[in-house]
């Protein structure tokens, strides 16, 4: 398993890997197709993934991971969202996306990043050490499910906004 920087190749890879990895998940509602994959190419579009990896096994591209700048209060911060993270059906259960959100993190500390925001299942995230915290809130979601992960003692306090390519899939 190899990890690294996705290249213009991986594109329609991370297309179909992300589709395939939502496509029956349970958060969509029955019948509904993803939009996940969108998120991505609205991302890679604007120029706004910040840390775009790739999983590589046997020389296929099996799993991705996107990183991108929110807002905080509607001003551009020094943290950033963690999503979506895919992994191709048959390959989920192995811990590749925990290998893609390690080095991630690493690669967003490493840029100098304070921490990290996502949406997602708190018993999964939790073992990465994504908490809940009354500082960061994402409107319209339940507070269990907005995650946080600081690098450093400080949360910034307010609402956090994600890029328009997160909303324009709808």
């Amino acid at each position: 398993m190899k990890i690294r920087i996705e290249t213009h190749e991986d594109t329609k890879q991370i297309h179909s890997i992300t589709y395939q990895a939502f496509e029956n998940h349970p958060h969509h509602e029955p019948g509904a197709k993803p939009t996940e994959h969108l998120i991505v190419d609205g991302l890679r579009r604007d120029n706004a993934l910040t840390v775009s990896l790739v999983c590589e096994a046997n020389n296929e591209v099996i799993g991705h991971i996107a990183f991108s700048p929110i807002l905080v209060n509607g001003e551009a911060s020094t943290w950033v969202g963690l999503g979506p993270v895919s992994v191709l059906p048959e390959h989920q259960g192995k811990g590749i996306g925990g290998a893609l959100i390690r080095e991630g993190e690493a690669q967003i500390k490493q840029l100098g990043y304070q921490g990290i925001v996502l949406l997602g299942d708190p018993s999964y995230y939790g073992r990465f050490g994504f908490e809940s915290h009354p500082n960061l809130t994402f409107a319209g979601v339940p507070a269990e499910y907005f995650l946080v992960k600081g690098f450093e003692n400080t949360i910034p306090k307010g609402e956090v906004n994600y890029h328009k390519a997160f909303f324009e899939t709808a």
